[in-house]
């Protein structure tokens, strides 16, 4: 099995996981959401990780996603994927967005790794983007 890991600081990552729950059918069993909460430690973050991933087999992958590149939780999680010797199964992106943990549940079991992680980084970038509003005393200009 192909597992989605998402990592954060605060609730970001299971707030994701939650909306993922929405846009993609329903409680997933292939995510994994663990969030470092404010007064946590690293260490019972990466307790809290290492429980989180005992289901992760040793031929299954892990798809990291983390909302920092280098941050505590990220890190954290790499360490803890290591000490399982899961590293190469793994692919790690930060930057987490939505797009990219929705595109990442739904393909992921469809697609090759490289194909996966071109499409994550590009469905990352697409959704950020500046969503221009129209001046309203325009629209009412036009009505004259």
């Amino acid at each position: 099995m192909k597992y989605v890991v998402l990592v954060s600081h605060g609730t970001f990552a299971p707030g994701l996981k939650s909306v993922l729950a929405m846009l993609a059918g329903g409680e997933r069993d292939d995510v994994i959401s663990v969030g470092l909460e404010d007064g946590m430690s690293a260490d019972q973050f990466a307790e809290k990780l290492k429980k989180a991933i005992e289901v992760v087999g040793d031929e299954d992958e892990i798809i990291l996603l983390g909302d920092i590149v280098g941050g505590s939780p990220m890190t954290n999680a790499i360490a803890q994927i290591s000490e399982r010797g899961l590293e190469s199964q793994t692919i790690v992106l930060g930057g987490m967005n939505l797009a990219m943990a929705l595109t990442a549940t739904i393909m992921k079991d469809g697609v090759d790794i490289d194909t996966l992680k071109e499409n994550l980084i590009h469905e990352a970038k697409e959704a950020i983007r500046e969503f221009p509003l129209a001046d309203q005393n325009e629209d009412e200009d036009d009505d004259i």
